[in-house]
């Protein structure tokens, strides 16, 4: 794995596959042509790689560099079924890049991340105009998830996909009028276990976490200097600026006016 992540880094797609093994299933020995990732969500298998042998179960990743003699067989107990994407890595130079991620981690189901899986194999199968530009995204979104698991150790959730598809409501509709049940009704959940799931996984309620994303998104705008407060306020959903005043310095520790460029 390399040192540092490139934050400028675009794959290229060669392959995208969702396997579901059966007992006769192998991958005959071959050589990589480009890197490959696969996250097994079922079963186990037992990988050769480079004249070494490497096991793989549930919650498993397996990133191989390009140029990797690689074979498979999965077990008749416990047949495989996993998603693999075989891509290129390059910079915004135009050079390649070793894989960002060390060759197997064990972290566990995600089910956000399989989530996104299978948009990307359905996108990738579907062949519809744009699906390749669509099928970069969902893999770097994969992607950063991976990193932020397993290189920064961080991510603004880790649990279950639901709670995913409503954050990325949430940060594409924040100015909008949105409610517990709104989104719990967007998951098909229960009003009250959704609240519930949310918190678990969020660390806070859904009114907190959107009145935060709300007021992280006034900062960046005050901070630009282009906007007045009032204005600000009301493109990020606050309908009334004495409660945006309240709010921002309860969250941020000093007023909106603070964090406005001064004027010489």
């Amino acid at each position: 794995m390399s040192g540092q992540i490139d934050e400028e880094m675009t794959p290229s797609i060669r392959y995208v596959i969702f396997r579901k093994c059966t007992p006769a299933w192998v991958i005959p020995e071959h050589t990589l042509e480009g890197i490959n990732m696969t996250y097994i969500i079922e079963g186990a298998a037992r990988y050769t790689i480079n004249n070494e042998s490497i096991d793989v179960e549930q919650g498993d990743l397996l990133v191989l560099p390009r140029g990797s003699v690689r074979k498979a067989i999965t077990f008749n107990d416990r047949l495989m079924h996993c998603f693999s994407v075989d891509f290129i890595l390059k910079n915004a130079r135009g050079q390649e890049l070793a894989p960002p991620l060390p060759m197997k981690t064990s972290l566990g189901r995600h089910e956000d991340i399989i989530h996104f899986f299978h948009e990307l194999s359905f996108t990738w199968a579907s062949k519809q105009p744009g699906y390749i530009m669509k099928s970069k995204g969902l893999f770097l979104q994969i992607l950063h998830r991976f990193l932020e698991i397993i290189v920064y150790k961080t991510g603004p959730y880790t649990g279950d996909y639901r709670i995913s598809r409503v954050i990325n409501f949430i940060t594409a509709h924040y100015s909008e009028h949105i409610t517990v049940k709104m989104m719990a009704d967007m998951v098909n959940l229960n009003p009250t276990y959704f609240g519930v799931l949310f918190k678990q996984t969020m660390g806070m309620g859904l009114n907190r976490y959107l009145i935060n994303t709300r007021v992280t998104n006034a900062e960046h705008m005050l901070s630009s200097g282009e906007y007045k407060v009032v204005d600000v306020a009301e493109s990020c959903g606050f309908t009334d600026v004495s409660h945006f005043y309240k709010q921002f310095k309860q969250i941020k520790g000093f007023p909106p006016s603070h964090c406005m460029p001064k004027k010489f």
